[in-house]
């Protein structure tokens, strides 16, 4: 890379700016615009999360503040606060949902080798939800509760590099199992999610499409049992290994064949956990073990709340909400890539607080990150979630 370059304009060099330009054009995303492109309006709101600006105004004092250097980092013009808040109200989200979703496909290809503490081969996927909070009186297009508003980011976690690998902005109504009739299903991939998802018939569908998932049991689950594996009670946390067949006609025909049920004793806690799961050649240790790596969902719900700016908004409309949710991804992907690309030890979170206080410093990426993966996270931090540490 060239030495004149600033971080952020190496950083942006990243982004495949040809396939999003026919992004922009399938969306008309510059059509008749005269100033701001889109590609400017993504390198502001990256800049936004990137150096955590909490609002128009503050996005808009910070890049004038370095104006000789706004045009060597991709900007035509001083950026205006009023000039972006349109453009985040006015132009599809689609256009930084699609343009996320290219950056989550190259970011998979490169993390697929990964591993995560279990021997597969299979994808294994992480689903949940999380709801962020909003107040009522500015998001009325959201409705949650008679006096709150919200929405829900239900996400589904490829654990290979904690990369989502689908994202669904809903208001804070719709139910989590929802989610299930729009999930993208791959045959042979693992399904792992908690006992919210426990719906028969979504999960049949789910079982004919060729994927394997794994959930917990709810209490009172009206089932009988057709078949018991032989198990150790006495030197194995696995209680039982059972082949299980449900009663009642209703649930026989949202899932009419046999699932397999196990008991889990967990030796530090000493809770029992009963997990369902229509897979019946994995060890059950594997199973109760892909239930336990659902947490990266957690945590990576608890990372991002701290490190993007998703909780506080720019805008007030859906479209504008939506629009800084998914440049907030697409920029959090973005610097995995990197991390990738440049084959560098540092977490995410080092690399976030190198940018965020360097973005126009005139050095290589690879020269300001060097070293970056000795900083005493564990001294210093003492409540940084390290996740992301590989």
């Amino acid at each position: 890379m060239n030495l004149g370059k600033t971080l952020f304009a190496q950083l942006m060099e990243f982004v495949p700016w040809t396939s999003f330009a026919r992004i922009v054009d399938r969306y008309g995303g510059d059509s008749r615009v005269r100033s701001l492109s889109c590609p400017e309006q993504f390198r502001a709101m990256s800049f936004a999360q990137l150096t955590y600006r909490e609002s128009l105004r503050d996005i808009e004092t910070c890049l004038l503040a370095n104006r000789t250097k706004l045009y060597s980092i991709g900007f035509r013009s001083p950026i205006r606060r009023s000039t972006l808040a349109d453009a985040n109200e006015g132009r599809d989200w689609r256009i930084w949902a699609d343009l996320a979703a290219l950056l989550i496909r190259h970011a998979r290809k490169l993390y697929c080798n990964d591993s995560f503490g279990i021997d597969l081969d299979n994808t294994i996927y992480a689903l949940d939800a999380t709801t962020i909070d909003l107040c009522l009186s500015l998001f009325s297009w959201a409705p949650f509760r008679s006096t709150k508003a919200a929405i829900k980011l239900h996400t589904l976690l490829d654990l290979r590099g904690n990369i989502p690998a689908f994202i669904h902005i809903s208001d804070g109504k719709m139910g989590d199992v929802n989610v299930l009739d729009i999930l993208p299903i791959e045959a042979g991939a693992f399904y792992v999610m908690d006992r919210g998802y426990l719906d028969f018939s979504r999960l049949f569908a789910l079982h004919q499409a060729g994927a394997f998932f794994v959930t917990r049991a709810k209490r009172g689950m009206d089932a009988r049992r057709v078949y018991s594996m032989p198990t150790d009670r006495n030197t194995s946390v696995i209680c039982c290994d059972q082949r299980i067949a449900m009663n009642g006609f209703y649930i026989l025909q949202g899932y009419p064949e046999q699932l397999r049920r196990i008991r889990f004793k967990d030796p530090e806690s000493g809770k029992t956990w009963v997990f369902l799961t229509n897979n019946t050649v994995l060890p059950a240790l594997t199973i109760a073990a892909l239930y336990k790596s659902r947490w990266q969902v957690e945590l990576f719900f608890k990372w991002i709340k701290q490190h993007l700016r998703i909780k506080r908004f720019i805008g007030n409309s859906e479209n504008a909400v939506k629009t800084q949710i998914w440049c907030a991804v697409a920029t959090y992907v973005l610097i995995a890539i990197v991390k990738k690309e440049l084959k560098l030890d540092a977490s995410l979170y080092s690399l976030l607080q190198i940018l965020s206080v360097s973005v126009f410093e005139k050095t290589q990426l690879s020269q300001a990150f060097a070293g970056s993966g000795q900083l005493p996270n564990q001294t210093t931090f003492y409540n940084q979630l390290n996740l992301f540490d590989f």
